[in-house]
């Protein structure tokens, strides 16, 4: 595991400071941790929204897998 030194506003030091007084997370380390879970796992969400709305578009990728990955 790696330790990153980040710089927070003080509006994300309350944030944090918050998560742990409510119990969401037991130290600093864990509510960035969890935060940026919590992103990471939005972002995917959002991806297969994405995915759903473009294939009611019509918007679907068609052929040979193979072919489509050397075009990416």
């Amino acid at each position: 595991m790696s330790t990153l030194s980040v710089p927070l506003t003080p509006e994300l030091e309350k944030a944090i400071r918050e998560m742990i007084k409510a119990g969401v997370a037991p130290n600093k380390a864990e509510a960035v941790r969890m935060a940026i879970k919590y992103f990471s796992e939005e972002q995917a969400v959002q991806n297969v929204l994405i995915a759903q709305r473009e294939a009611r578009e019509g918007k679907l990728l068609k052929g040979n897998l193979r072919d489509l990955l050397k075009q990416v």
